[in-house]
């Protein structure tokens, strides 16, 4: 039997450090990622990131693995990674697929017999909000991620888990901070209290047209335009011209 100071019982512990730190590696550079904080196009060392999240390069590189496999990031051999140039044809192809699933998932969670777990996600939806308009776009990210995630896994389908998160992944927001500023983020945000609303009533048919409304303006918002279709800090439209 192994006694708690033996030496089989100590190699466990830093297993499960190491573990941890990919995990919290993986985040990090996921949420680098997804505000736009890393230049798509421009290689990136992985011991330049590991010094800056004060890590060792093992979970940095085990992170961007992790990242590549998901079609977040490109490994370039010897050197590092980059995360991919993201076209306004490829944010519209994420969008598009976006409403395809969870249009019918939240139309078919407002239908189930038992909605009162969605009732908790209404904090969710507020904190969201709270976020917005302070201006935290981290926790603006998390809460955004763990409301629409959450409310999927409502459903009991991995599957249709997996290819949501990956989705929101392999998008970027862009000039997200000039919209916080301008108030259009904390409008959007206030659309998620209304979905909740709406699925926790099993109001199906006001359901469909809040999540298409929503991820319509998610269009915008994560393209880093104006809810209107105006212009983008390059100086876009929302047709990409």
């Amino acid at each position: 039997m192994t006694t708690p100071h033996s030496p089989a019982a100590s190699t466990r512990s830093p297993q499960l450090k190491a573990v941890s730190l990919r995990q919290q590696a993986r985040e990090a550079l996921r949420t680098r990622i997804v505000l736009g904080q890393i230049e798509p196009g421009r290689v990136e060392s992985v011991i330049n990131i590991a010094s800056e999240l004060g890590v060792s390069v093992t979970p940095v590189r085990e992170a961007v693995m992790d990242l590549a496999n998901l079609g977040m990031v490109e490994i370039i051999r010897n050197r590092g990674f980059r995360v991919p140039v993201l076209t306004d044809h490829d944010l519209e192809e994420i969008f598009c697929l976006r409403t395809m699933l969870e249009v019918p998932a939240m139309v078919q969670l407002a239908g189930l017999a038992e909605r009162a777990p969605v009732t908790r996600f209404r904090q969710f939806a507020e904190q969201i909000t709270d976020a917005a308009r302070e201006g935290d776009l981290v926790s603006f990210l998390d809460l955004d991620r763990q409301f629409h995630i959450g409310l999927l896994e409502l459903l009991g389908n991995r599957r249709l888990v997996d290819m949501v998160g990956q989705l929101r992944d392999q998008a970027r927001m862009e000039g997200l901070q000039k919209l916080a500023d301008q108030g259009e983020l904390t409008q959007s945000c206030e659309e998620h209290i209304a979905i909740v609303d709406a699925v926790a009533a099993g109001n199906a048919e006001l359901t469909e047209e809040l999540v298409r409304k929503h991820l319509t303006h998610s269009r915008g918002i994560w393209a880093g335009r104006t809810e209107d279709g105006g212009p983008a800090e390059d100086g876009r439209t929302e047709d990409g011209t």
